[in-house]
């Protein structure tokens, strides 16, 4: 498989993944969630989903496990619009790069007033 199409793959489920959670799953655990990333393998076997979650630790915790019960209707939904032969397998990780850029920027923030006040 080309890397090409795996990236176009990946933007297409990327997109569904989007609607799928926002419109499709009634789950109460499942919050504001945002697809940020996904990355499938060459041979469209696997395909790694990142997820942002607005909220708290526990609020990110029972949105993982909400998505993980409903892995099985969201890989259906895939399938549906997305006509592959084989429709990849699919895993949720919390995509932790927001957080440790804001992290950072507040630490910047908080270094450039100590600069200023000196």
């Amino acid at each position: 498989m080309s890397e090409l199409r795996s990236n176009r793959v990946a933007e297409q489920m990327k997109k569904e993944l989007g609607d799928i959670i926002g419109k499709k799953l009634k789950d109460p655990r499942i919050g504001f969630v945002t697809v940020t990333d996904v990355r499938v393998t060459g041979d469209l076997q696997q395909a790694k989903v990142f997820i942002s979650v607005l909220g708290d630790e526990d609020k990110k915790k029972d949105t993982l496990i909400g998505l993980a019960k409903a892995k099985g209707f969201i890989r259906s939904e895939i399938g549906r619009r997305i006509r592959l032969r084989k429709t990849p397998e699919i895993t949720f990780e919390l995509d932790e790069v927001l957080e440790y850029g804001n992290k950072i920027e507040t630490l910047l923030r908080e270094l450039n007033e100590d600069t200023k006040d000196q």
